[in-house]
């Protein structure tokens, strides 16, 4: 029997256009984790954000959650789901789970710090993540507003040990 695997190149491909088809730039997200690193890294720029934001979306696991969640999200919307998840979706019920922990996925690649971030902004519903929460607009992204704030929190996290080693090097060449 033959095996058949999908190329990384594609995913991460269908992946980018999903997020971005679903109204989400790189940039929206390096908006949110500028937010949440700006205060403990003095020196850090909107640029630097959007790296360490490709880097996250680099990794296949980012790929996989952001491709289920997207597709979960589009077809409640198109209610195309069984009753009850349908349901739950489409109102992102507060006691469905599932959107978080898939969320988290993303967050254990990072570390602790990614998830303190997390709870952060997904409480605080800063920039992207206030117009993605809007229920008003037909537009169900039940799982997206999570993938989404973790991803911001996982590149914090990637920045914040990142600046730490950048920290010790210089305390350890003076």
């Amino acid at each position: 029997m033959e095996y058949s695997f999908v190329r990384s190149s594609v995913v991460e491909a269908h992946a980018l256009e999903a997020l971005n088809n679903r109204g989400v730039m790189i940039e929206d997200i390096a908006k949110l984790t500028l937010f949440l690193q700006k205060p403990y890294v003095p020196d850090l720029t909107i640029e630097t954000c959007i790296e360490s934001i490709e880097h996250v979306l680099k990794k296949r696991e980012v790929q996989n959650a952001l491709l289920t969640g997207i597709e979960l999200d589009m077809l409640a919307e198109k209610e195309g789901l069984s009753f009850p998840l349908q349901q739950m979706l489409k109102t992102d019920e507060s006691l469905y789970g599932v959107d978080e922990t898939l969320a988290l996925s993303i967050l254990n690649l990072y570390g602790s710090i990614g998830f303190t971030n997390y709870g952060y902004i997904d409480k605080l519903k800063e920039g992207v993540l206030s117009i993605l929460n809007d229920k008003s607009t037909g537009k169900v992204n039940c799982f997206l507003d999570d993938l989404v704030g973790a991803i911001a929190a996982a590149a914090s996290s990637r920045l914040a040990h990142r600046y730490r080693a950048r920290l010790e090097s210089e305390e350890t060449n003076q």
